[in-house]
């Protein structure tokens, strides 16, 4: 493996051509606008420049990861061992991308989904060779984030999911293997914690900083609320959604009304600045 391309240059897909650029792979990102490419630039160049300023790495590391990086809008570009993608939460724009990659691509190529919530397996059978697509499920933000989940779909090969363990640990993160399931395990595991917070909110039991503050002082790094504003709302909907739907609707993992009307206000989080909370360190109300 020596080069590895990364559909998508939003918050996600930046971080993980960052992490690939930071092992020594030859990093394509790929993204059909210019102004986002222009964008994660920009962030990527930011983060390396936060962490030569505080000495985690030198500029010659940091000179080194930016001449393995480059930037397109031209899909003929992406020519690489291992294809992820990090574009929209739907299936359709991630098969048509996949299936348009193959046509030029080596027949050994892996093609990788970092999809957070969609079906693997169901993506493989629309998928030309199914052998090679498995999910590859990063963290935000992936630069940090040490946890990686390897997602093998049914049609997934043994080869493969080796393959993308022996990958994900050279770029210095922790694989953990799992089948193909609603929200996998991260996501299928945290639904309660943040379905449980808003139904105490919906309740009138307590407030979103109430609530995030007594968890924080138990143990967790960040509330359900901050964390929910820091993943974007819009995203963690949307796997509430499809997880709820998947498992046949389940009472108890019913997506939160008080979370889609922030979805539909565009209120989605740090990313937009507002949220449940205004990002100027005020709590917004709950009202």
């Amino acid at each position: 493996m020596t080069t590895i391309c990364i559909c998508g240059a939003g918050t996600m897909g930046s971080g993980i051509a960052q992490v690939s650029a930071t092992a020594g792979f030859r990093t394509i990102l790929y993204d059909v606008k210019e102004e986002s490419l222009q964008m994660a630039k920009s962030r990527i160049h930011n983060d390396l420049n936060k962490l030569t300023d505080k000495q985690k790495i030198s500029v010659e590391k940091k000179e080194d990861i930016l001449r393995l990086l480059n930037y397109t809008s031209e899909i003929h570009h992406c020519r690489a061992d291992i294809i992820i993608e990090a574009v929209l939460e739907k299936p359709e724009v991630k098969v048509s991308l996949f299936n348009q990659l193959a046509g030029f691509n080596s027949d050994k190529t892996i093609f990788a989904s970092n999809t957070s919530s969609l079906s693997v397996s169901a993506l493989a059978t629309e998928i030309f060779e199914p052998s090679r697509v498995a999910g590859l499920h990063f963290f935000n933000p992936a630069p940090i984030m040490k946890l990686v989940e390897v997602v093998k779909a049914n049609q997934t090969s043994p080869e493969v999911i080796d393959t993308l363990i022996t990958l994900t640990k050279k770029m210095g993160k922790t694989p953990v293997v799992c089948k193909d399931s609603p929200g996998f395990i991260v996501n299928r595991v945290a639904r309660p914690f943040y379905i449980e917070s808003l139904r105490l909110v919906e309740e009138g039991i307590a407030d979103f900083d109430t609530i995030d503050s007594l968890l924080e002082k138990q143990g967790f790094k960040m509330g359900p609320f901050k964390l929910m504003d820091l993943i974007g709302n819009d995203i963690n909907f949307a796997v509430s959604c499809s997880v709820y739907d998947q498992l046949n609707k389940p009472e108890r993992l019913k997506p939160s009304p008080i979370q889609q009307e922030k979805v539909e206000r565009g209120e989605l989080g740090k990313k937009t600045g507002t949220g449940y909370y205004q990002y100027n360190d005020k709590p917004k109300s709950n009202s």
